[in-house]
């Protein structure tokens, strides 16, 4: 079983990167027509928040089939993209602009990672897309076709492993999350094919009641749930 994280006093604080502050300063910029006074709107109260954005899609992802040098390079293109498509967001239309140039990125970001994957295999001597880490090692491999499931299960037990204690104050109840995640972790592994067998794997971790495993399961669930649609509608995970 793993082990639990040492548990923090402190209390959890949310991500500020892009909030409704952002937005309205969006709507002030496309409702101006001075060019310095939307320069001044965008650098106090637009850029570090498509700066974060942007950061936190290409890691999220992994798009790093680039033609570009390094990573704040390529997040200037993005950056320079939305930029270009910023006119068209429309409040009144009741998306978010969270929302909405978080899937623009995402868009433009498959696009010209999956262009210069395809340039890179077609350039590369076939022994090199065997052995060549700039390649992949597996000459069937393409970046963009990811087990959606996996990929977010990944993410989400790193962020309930590593916020256990702040959605589980109590110790007990924190023991028997770890112990309902550390199914998941091992997943690949453990063989379990019914409730009542889950229950009795857990329960020989965590010397608990049954009511108190579903109650803690159910919780985990939720969040799970509620942050699974969130990925599946735009792409990336954004717990906070």
């Amino acid at each position: 079983m793993s082990t639990l994280p040492p548990r923090k006093r402190k209390k959890k604080t949310k991500n500020q990167y892009f909030t409704q502050d952002t937005e309205d300063a969006i709507v002030r910029y496309n409702s101006s027509s001075d060019p310095e006074e939307r320069s001044n709107i965008y650098r106090d109260g637009i850029h570090y928040g498509f700066f974060k954005l942007t950061e936190n899609i290409i890691h999220t992802f992994k798009f790093y089939y680039t033609e570009v040098d390094n990573i704040e390079h390529l997040q200037h293109e993005v950056i320079t993209f939305l930029l270009s498509k910023i006119h068209l967001f429309d409040p009144t239309r009741g998306t978010k602009a969270f929302s909405y140039f978080g899937t623009i990125a995402k868009r433009y970001l498959i696009i010209q990672n999956t262009q210069n994957y395809k340039k890179r295999i077609d350039k590369a001597p076939v022994e090199d897309l065997h052995h060549s880490l700039s390649h992949s090692y597996d000459m069937d491999y393409n970046p963009m076709e990811k087990d959606d499931l996996s990929d977010f299960l990944d993410e989400y037990l790193k962020y309930c492993t590593k916020n256990i204690y702040n959605l589980f104050p109590k110790e007990k109840d924190a023991k028997v999350a770890d112990a309902i995640l550390e199914i998941f972790r091992k997943r690949e592994n453990i063989d379990i094919f019914n409730k009542k067998a889950i229950y009795l794997y857990i329960r020989e971790m965590v010397d608990v009641k049954t009511p108190h495993i579903t109650r803690i399961a159910d919780q985990l669930g939720v969040i799970f749930k509620d942050n699974f649609i969130f990925y599946k509608e735009y792409g990336y995970v954004d717990f906070d």
